[in-house]
């Protein structure tokens, strides 16, 4: 783990290493680490402001072990490649090499999102046979998008989700309701939640079908005392944002409804392209979009950004706008590859996230030049788990679903 941040002297302070075995008989002498120290003061700093969001990205699910061992897990941009790839042939009808050269593809840029895009615009372009052609791999490689982020299953462990979820929305009922965004289409998030008994508010909702309305955003969960009188809110409950769509949500197509369908044949979702910045500003996105850009503009906010890799635009712009707008947001980014790193047969050290995307060079010069409100640090999502401070301890529910659970039974 390495933190940058402005007490840092402009250089990423790294953790320091464990302690060598103690000899027979010495006596150890815990060691102050600089590095968790610093992790510790600005997680807990932005936890505690009246307004916490949080921006997930891919590599909060990067991470999530498979039911057994083989099994489906959450994929990369490289593997979605991978796959399309491996079944070209059999659904275009010509092999994945010709069909690159067809469009316009360099072979050796293995970008899914940049060949979706290309397809797209060959669309435009193309007539008859060569456009059917082009369409029917769209439709597929989509198709193939959309299986391979359904990997989640219902009573998959999911403990490092499951405890962020905890903390997060663990907040103080005086304070506002956590906001989680997040990119991901798949599922981590809502089975978290499940399984730890928490409330989500995600827009939809409580009848059958479930039916996305914005408005939901605005309603609250209150417990009402026996005697009808007293009301208070109730504990345990965060809002969820899903900006690019979920492979649950579905557009009816007579009413233009979205509904959540367990194992939708026809998911909602942006898929990667470059047309994600238009799509982003059409329902339902659009009120996702929006409240992540209100929530960015309050006073005395926290934003956690954890594996998101800042190259969607509409996203990372409305962020370093607030940054430099708003004086009371305090920002800490989090990512496993942020600092310099040491690449496998290569004596140099590849340069890092925060040295390679421009939006991310921005806030490590700020971060440099003293602004106290930026901090990144370079760990992976699970890892940051111990740095995430834990403001309330458990309730008793808690305990009683966590003693039920590890006896295995249904609650």
């Amino acid at each position: 783990m390495q933190v940058l941040s402005a007490t840092t002297d402009g250089k990423w302070l790294k953790d320091l290493p464990p302690p060598p075995p103690p000899a027979a008989g010495e006596v150890t002498v815990a060691r102050a680490d600089p590095a968790k120290a610093e992790a510790d003061r600005v997680m807990t700093e932005i936890f505690h402001c009246d307004n916490l969001i949080v921006l997930a990205g891919l590599g909060t699910s990067l991470d999530v072990k498979p039911v057994k061992d083989g099994g489906p897990k959450a994929p990369t941009m490289g593997d979605l490649w991978t796959r399309v790839e491996a079944q070209t042939q059999v659904e275009v009808g010509m092999s994945f090499a010709d069909f690159l050269q067809s469009v316009g593809h360099p072979v050796n840029d293995k970008n899914i999102e940049a060949l979706l895009s290309r397809c797209r615009l060959a669309e435009a372009f193309f007539l008859d046979e060569k456009k059917a052609r082009v369409s029917t791999f769209v439709a597929f490689a989509e198709r193939t998008i959309a299986s391979a982020t359904d990997f989640i299953a219902t009573n998959q462990n999911l403990p490092v989700h499951e405890q962020f979820l905890r903390r997060l929305a663990r907040r103080s009922s005086r304070k506002q309701r956590a906001k989680l965004f997040t990119t991901n289409y798949d599922r981590c998030f809502e089975e978290a939640a499940r399984q730890a008994r928490l409330f989500i508010n995600d827009g939809f909702s409580f009848s059958v079908p479930a039916t996305f309305d914005a408005s939901n955003f605005n309603y609250d969960i209150v417990s009402r005392g026996s005697d009808g009188e007293r009301q208070d809110y109730i504990p345990n409950l965060l809002h969820l944002y899903k900006v690019h769509g979920s492979i649950d949500w579905e557009r009816d197509p007579d009413s233009k409804e979205v509904h959540k369908v367990a194992k939708s044949e026809r998911p909602l979702l942006i898929y990667p392209r470059n047309s994600k910045y238009e799509m982003a500003f059409e329902p339902p996105y659009l009120e996702m979009i929006a409240a992540f850009q209100n929530s960015l503009r309050q006073s005395n906010v926290g934003v956690l950004i954890v594996g998101f890799g800042f190259n969607d635009n509409h996203l990372a712009e409305p962020i370093l706008s607030a940054v430099r707008s708003n004086l009371g947001l305090k920002l800490v980014v989090v990512g496993p590859r942020l600092a310099p790193y040491a690449v496998a047969d290569s004596e140099a050290p590849a340069p890092g996230e925060a040295n390679t995307n421009q939006h991310l060079i921005q806030l490590a010069r700020l971060a440099r030049a003293g602004d106290a409100r930026i901090s990144l640090i370079n760990e992976s999502f699970n890892g940051l788990l111990q740095y995430v401070p834990d403001l309330v301890a458990d309730s008793d529910r808690e305990k009683h679903v966590a003693r039920l659970r590890s006896l295995g039974k249904v609650v």
